[in-house]
């Protein structure tokens, strides 16, 4: 499956337009690493707790969002992207989102 941002693939035009397509996950850390980025936030510097935690949720969020495209039979997802949102105080939503489209070479 070819997977881009851009809104065309070389080579292929968009045969079929297939719907969007979402993955997401809403991801927290636990109460122990909750403290040790506290305690980090004083002296500043990267929360490299946080930083694991929403790769970690945007493989996720991306597996997921392909998993759609594929059981609708996709070729690929274009104008792919991603959003993050806080769900609530100490957790966060992170959302990718395309297109989902029957490509077709281009003579």
């Amino acid at each position: 499956m070819i997977l881009t941002t851009t809104a065309e693939v070389p080579g292929y035009a968009v045969g079929e337009v297939l719907g969007v397509v979402f993955g997401n996950t809403v991801r927290t850390k636990n109460v122990g690493k909750d403290v040790m980025a506290g305690l980090k936030s004083l002296v500043g510097g990267e929360l490299e707790e946080y930083t694991s935690m929403l790769a970690d949720a945007r493989t996720e969020a991306y597996n997921r969002m392909v998993n759609a495209a594929h059981d609708l039979g996709a070729d690929a997802v274009v104008n792919i992207r991603f959003t993050t949102s806080q769900t609530m105080g100490a957790a966060a939503e992170l959302l990718a989102y395309g297109t989902a489209v029957k490509l077709v070479p281009r003579k």
